[in-house]
C-alpha cells in the first residue's frame, strides 16, 4: 500500500519568485514519489496580465489559491499576506511551507508557518548585501532565522548564516534554481526581432550591437537627482551603443513625475513596455552589455556570459562579481562610463560558471526533501 504524499505548500508573490518556483514545481511532479506541491500565489505582484504571462511561459500550474493581496506599503502588504495566508494553512495543514527569495510574501508566509510550528523551507537562503536600507535585506535575514531548512545558491552564503548563529546542519548548498529556469527556456526565448516588431525606432537596433537596461529600485528611481543623473549617463552611452530599455511601471511613473521624458527624446534609447520572461530573455541573450539594478539579472548574465554593469552600491550575489561577469558601479556617472568603455574595448569580464549553476538545482532540492520530510514532518505538532 502506497503511503500518502507529504504536502509542501509552495509560495510565490512577485515576478522574481516565478522563475524560482517553476523548476521546483516541475521537479516535485516529475521526480518525487513522496511530495505533493500546493501552490499559493499571494498576489503581491498585482498585474494580472503579467502574472498570467509568466505562469504560462514558465509552465507553472495555476495556483491552488490566489490571495489577491495587491499593492500597499511594506507593513500593510506583509500584514495582509499574513492575514489571508493563515486560514489557508489551517485548512490545508501542510507538512512544510516552502518560500523563495526575499519579497514581502516570503517573510510574511514564513512568520505564519513558524508561529504555527510548521517547518519553513527557504530557497535562496544566506544572500546578504549588508545594506539594511534595502527592505529585501530585512526579509532575507528574518526568513533565514526562522527557517528549518535553508537551501543556498552559492557557498559564501554558508559563512553569512554561520555568523548569524544558524546551525550548519540546517543548510544545504544546492545551486541556483533561477539558472534552472534560464537553461530550460533559453532556446524557447522569443526572437528579439519579434519583440521589437512594430516598435518605432527599432530599425536602429542591431542584435549584435546593442545594450539592455533594466532599472526599478527606489534608490535609483525615487530620487529626482539620482534618476536625472542616470538618464543623462545612459543617454550619453547610447550614442556609443544603442540601448533597449523595457521600462518598469514604477520607473515610468517617476520619469513622468520628474518631467524627464524629454531627456530621452534625442537619445539612442529604445523604450519598450515591460516584457514577459521569454521576451526579455530573447533580448538579453543577444545584448553586448546589460545595465541593471536587478538581483536576478546579475545572475542570469553571469550564466549567459554577458557583461553586466550593476547600478547599485552593493550586491547580495557576490559570486556574480568574484566569478561572474558582473561589476558594481552604483549610480556614479564616471564609474558607469569607465566600465562601459572597457566593455566596448575589451568585451569586459569573461567570467566563469559558478558551482552547481548547472540547471539541476531543483532536482537536488527535491531529492533532499524526499528524505527530509520523512525525518521532520510529523515531529512538530
Amino acid at each position: 500500500m502506497t503511503s500518502a504524499k507529504r504536502k509542501i505548500m509552495c509560495v510565490v508573490g512577485a515576478r522574481p519568485n516565478f522563475t524560482k518556483i517553476a523548476p521546483i514545481m516541475a521537479a516535485i511532479k516529475q521526480k518525487s514519489k513522496k511530495l505533493e506541491a500546493f501552490l499559493v500565489h499571494t498576489g503581491q505582484h498585482y498585474d494580472e496580465a503579467m502574472k498570467h504571462s509568466f505562469f504560462e511561459q514558465l509552465g507553472i500550474p495555476e495556483p491552488d489559491v490566489d490571495l489577491e493581496v495587491g499593492s500597499g506599503s511594506h507593513a500593510l502588504q506583509t500584514a495582509e499576506v499574513m492575514k489571508r495566508f493563515e486560514p489557508i494553512v489551517d485548512a490545508q495543514r501542510p507538512c512544510a511551507v516552502l518560500v523563495v527569495g526575499d519579497v514581502n510574501s516570503t517573510i510574511a508566509c514564513s512568520l505564519v508557518a513558524a508561529k504555527k510550528n510548521i517547518p519553513v523551507i527557504h530557497v535562496e537562503a544566506g544572500l546578504r548585501s549588508y545594506d539594511r536600507e534595502m527592505p529585501e535585506e530585512i526579509n532575507r535575514v528574518l526568513t533565514d532565522q526562522i527557517s528549518d531548512l535553508l537551501f543556498t545558491t552559492e557557498k559564501s552564503a554558508l559563512a553569512n548564516l554561520l555568523k548569524e548563529g544558524i546551525a550548519e546542519a540546517r543548510v544545504q548548498f544546492v545551486g541556483n534554481v533561477m539558472i534552472d529556469t534560464l537553461f530550460n527556456n533559453v532556446e524557447k526565448a522569443v526572437p528579439m526581432e519579434e519583440t521589437l516588431k512594430g516598435i518605432q525606432g527599432a530599425e536602429s537596433i542591431n542584435k549584435k550591437a546593442f545594450g539592455l537596461i533594466t532599472m526599478h529600485r527606489p534608490s535609483n528611481v525615487d530620487d529626482k537627482e539620482t534618476l536625472t543623473s542616470l538618464i543623462d549617463t545612459l543617454s550619453a552611452l547610447s550614442q556609443q551603443l544603442p540601448l533597449v530599455f523595457p521600462v518598469h511601471p514604477r520607473t515610468k511613473g517617476q520619469i513622468e513625475k520628474f518631467e524627464l521624458s524629454m531627456k530621452l527624446v534625442d537619445s539612442n534609447i529604445l523604450l519598450l513596455p515591460p516584457l514577459g520572461y521569454l521576451h526579455l530573455l530573447g533580448v538579453m541573450k543577444n545584448a553586448k552589455v546589460v545595465l541593471t539594478d536587478s538581483g536576478g539579472i546579475q545572475e542570469e548574465t553571469t550564466a549567459l556570459g554577458i557583461p553586466c554593469i550593476t547600478l547599485r552600491d552593493n550586491t547580495e550575489r557576490p559570486i556574480t562579481v568574484s566569478e561572474g561577469t558582473n561589476t558594481i558601479v552604483g549610480s556614479d556617472a564616471k564609474k558607469i562610463k569607465q566600465v562601459f568603455d572597457d566593455i566596448m574595448l575589451s568585451e569586459g569580464k569573461a567570467g566563469l560558471s559558478p558551482e552547481f549553476w548547472d540547471g539541476h538545482a531543483a532536482e537536488r532540492i527535491v531529492e533532499f526533501l524526499d528524505g527530509w520530510v520523512e525525518r521532520v514532518c510529523g515531529r512538530k505538532k
